[in-house]
């Protein structure tokens, strides 16, 4: 099952994705309502192309975004870094979530050197507090795309990663959440990123340093995963800070994550001037 958020008169629906097309739910909340109440959602009404849907992010207000570093032996090497002993983690705030078509924006006076991260994303399902390896995937609602946007002359120059991978838009996550059973082996997927149409990243999650059950028993381990956390999971080779030469995103460049079993997720980049308002953070 595909399950999309989406925008209708200013609240935050739930559709059912079928082909080309979004039927809407009769289920009354945003995903994190469904998880939580275990509720099936209905399909009802007449459906409605995908390219007159205004998105929602994938899921609109988590408690947490973890993320996890250096989780492709590939993407070590580029990065002349060391292999991980145990899961490297980092957040993003929920406050940089955006959605499949919307824009990835910032100030050019903040940053300069905004690079793309394909991530498979998985979406817990239940609360779950030192689960055992066995038990991991069993908590997991689903998986979506996400896109872990990084302003690098941030990161790097902070010496942590958080305000570099936390600007408003730098989350993109969608454009649905395809659920568990649809996708048994997370590990066999093929992943990537294009930027206009060029192919940047091209892997497979069975490339993973970390899968998942050990990631998932090892974070709820060190904290509590509540229902909607998201979880990126690292991404692989050919980001552009550690290309000859390197390759930022610029304005006007459209950025599509894709996904085998799950879809597309594309945004296109806007550099923001004085005179445009300062975004608004997603609202659940």
């Amino acid at each position: 099952m595909k399950i999309a958020q989406y925008r209708d008169s200013g609240r935050t629906r739930l559709g059912l994705v079928e082909g080309a097309a979004l039927t809407p739910s009769t289920f009354p909340g945003d995903l994190i309502d469904l998880i939580e109440q275990g509720a099936d959602p209905v399909a009802s009404g007449p459906s409605v192309p995908l390219e007159r849907i205004e998105f929602a992010p994938a899921v609109t207000r988590p408690s947490k975004i973890i993320a996890i570093g250096l989780n492709y032996m590939d993407h070590v090497r580029e990065s002349k870094g060391k292999v991980p002993e145990a899961p490297l983690v980092f957040a993003k705030f929920p406050s940089s979530l955006a959605a499949h078509g919307a824009a990835i924006t910032w100030d050019p006076s903040i940053t300069s050197k905004v690079d793309f991260e394909a991530e498979l994303a998985v979406v817990m399902g239940r609360e779950a507090s030192r689960i055992s390896e066995d038990e991991a995937l069993d908590a997991v609602f689903g998986y979506t795309c996400g896109n872990d946007v990084s302003a690098r002359d941030l990161q790097f120059g902070d010496g942590q990663w958080v305000r570099g991978k936390s600007l408003d838009t730098f989350c993109p996550l969608g454009p649905w959440v395809v659920t568990a059973e649809e996708i048994p082996d997370p590990h066999d997927l093929a992943l990537g990123c294009r930027v206009n149409g060029r192919v940047m990243q091209e892997s497979r999650t069975d490339q993973m340093i970390f899968r998942l059950p050990r990631l998932l028993s090892y974070l709820s381990r060190q904290f509590t995963l509540l229902p909607g956390d998201v979880i990126l999971t690292g991404t692989p080779h050919g980001v552009g800070a550690f290309r000859e030469p390197s390759v930022y995103l610029r304005d006007g460049d459209e950025v599509i994550v894709e996904i085998e079993r799950i879809g597309a997720l594309v945004n296109t980049c806007r550099t923001l001037s004085r005179s445009r308002p300062p975004r608004q953070p997603e609202q659940g």
